[in-house]
């Protein structure tokens, strides 16, 4: 069995910082590069992508509304035309961070608010589907399993990838529990990597009502941002090795 195990990274901006990205790109497989818009500066991206490259982790690029100030977790109720140029504007700006840096851009990830948003808006996702197409017609997208999203873009021919949330809460329908309610958002990594481990190997987690939800998981994403995240992580893939789980960027088998 493989699996993925992805993080967002290059979250920091100017004199900010967030997170420990030089420790979590020693345990992830790929990262999802901040594109500028929820956050990451052009100084960060072209860091976090040389650093990415040094270590063979997989470059994605983590696109989101233009919203700095809401770090991309507030809905935007953009035209879907505006959505398009705008993701794409990222998508161009990463592309050429990851080129100096002797690699490129392996997937589109939506963040945040974008990403929720699109499980159901089809308009949204169809915009976001518009901009991965114009930009490499065989690029792979990540999404939530079942979604609006990842529909459109098989339907359009993309590579879809089916993604599962290491520290976040799921509902009886299989999508995430908002940030705003309790429980959201797990911290504990023993409790993490044994969720982790039942969605690579069972194809299933509990979900926060106790019932059990079947997931689709080819990629892992542990959130860089979470207090505690570089334990997490490599908790989760010490988890995986030992129960003889091969841990890799899902681009090395797609490409």
């Amino acid at each position: 069995m493989r699996i993925d195990l992805n993080a967002d990274l290059g979250e920091s901006f100017g004199r900010w910082e967030l997170g420990d990205d030089e420790a979590l790109l020693q345990v992830v497989t790929s990262a999802n590069v901040a594109c500028g818009f929820h956050a990451g500066d052009p100084t960060v991206l072209r860091r976090t992508c040389e650093n990415a490259a040094r270590r063979g982790v997989a470059i994605g690029a983590h696109t989101g509304y233009r919203d700095l100030t809401g770090f991309g977790r507030r809905f935007i109720d953009v035209p879907p035309n505006v959505l398009t140029d705008d993701v794409l504007y990222q998508l161009g700006a990463l592309r050429q961070f990851a080129e100096v840096a002797g690699t490129r851009v392996r997937y589109l990830k939506p963040h945040g608010a974008l990403y929720n948003t699109i499980v159901h808006h089809e308009a949204q996702a169809r915009a976001v589907v518009t901009a991965a197409l114009e930009f490499d017609p065989g690029l792979p997208v990540l999404g939530l399993p079942g979604s609006t999203w990842l529909r459109l873009a098989a339907e359009a021919g993309l590579p879809v990838v089916h993604e599962v949330f290491a520290d976040r809460a799921y509902t009886p329908e299989g999508t995430l529990v908002p940030r705003r309610e309790p429980g959201a958002v797990l911290h504990d990594p023993a409790e993490v990597a044994a969720r982790c481990l039942r969605m690579a190997a069972e194809g299933e987690i509990v979900a926060i009502d106790g019932s059990v939800v079947k997931v689709e998981a080819e990629s892992i994403c542990v959130h860089g941002d979470s207090p505690g995240a570089v334990a997490m992580a490599q908790a989760v893939r010490t988890r995986l090795e030992e129960a003889g789980i091969t841990v890799e960027p899902f681009t090395a088998v797609r490409t």
